[in-house]
């Protein structure tokens, strides 16, 4: 594994993509070693240059747009004007050199992609933001019909990880009896798929081309920081933009 990995998925030229690993940073434990996230307890001087090397990495246009994200469903709208309130959990451009981009470190990375290749945005899907609509609103955001958006799943808590509590399998039931489907029992819990949650829910709006959604960040600790797994970690990202 690198410290990049680049969606496997059919993408327009002009779309540039992809999400980090923990490696190839200069944090150090347990923050190693490529550490994007700055409200984690990291030396900021390291996360600063972490964030300097993802830009030669990836060769961004620019530095991202950092959220500020709260588990919530506000969408913000990069225009190339700055922004007066990035507390948001998804962002969306048509703008070409804008950079969208999320966090996650066991919650859900979603990159959306028009096919015509103008138009994308990044979702953090945690499960509260999930059950609440993050998806949803990122999808109404978009011209293009949900038959015409693309979208890839990034890394994630693994379905054999992620254990919750009964309150959160009625929490998305009560929304779609649907979603029962991606609820295993499991003692007095149940084991949840984040990925068929979301392939449910981007289905239920009308989105069918839906990629990546393969990886567990619990168990593949040497290329994945995992907040559930280890507590105090760092944070991976997971970005897009119109080039």
């Amino acid at each position: 594994m690198t410290s990049l990995i680049f969606p496997d998925w059919p993408q327009p030229d002009n779309v540039g993509s992809c999400s980090t690993t923990r490696m190839g940073g200069v944090s150090l434990p347990p923050y190693d070693s490529l550490n994007l996230g700055n409200h984690v307890g990291d030396t900021p001087v390291c996360v600063e240059r972490n964030r300097k090397l993802l830009v030669e990495y990836a060769r961004l246009p620019q530095q991202p747009t950092w959220l500020e994200q709260v588990h919530g469903t506000r969408v913000i709208v990069l225009d190339g004007q700055s922004q007066e309130n990035n507390q948001a959990d998804a962002v969306y451009t048509n703008v070409s050199g804008q950079v969208c981009a999320v966090m996650t470190a066991d919650c859900l990375p979603v990159l959306f992609c028009s096919i015509a290749g103008n138009e994308v945005a990044a979702a953090h899907a945690g499960w509260r933001g999930l059950c609440a609509g993050v998806l949803e609103n990122t999808v109404s955001q978009f011209n293009a019909e949900p038959e015409m958006i693309r979208v890839w799943l990034g890394s994630a808590i693994g379905p054999e990880k992620f254990e919750v509590g009964s309150e959160v399998r009625e929490a998305f039931v009560e929304t779609n009896s649907d979603l029962e489907q991606a609820f295993t029992p499991y003692g007095d819990k149940f084991l949840a798929n984040i990925y068929l949650l979301a392939k449910l829910k981007l289905q239920s709006v009308g989105i069918t081309d839906i990629f990546g959604g393969t990886a567990c960040t619990v168990t593949e600790e040497s290329d994945f920081f995992s907040y559930r797994r280890d507590g105090n970690t760092g944070r991976m990202a997971t970005l897009i933009w119109l080039r």
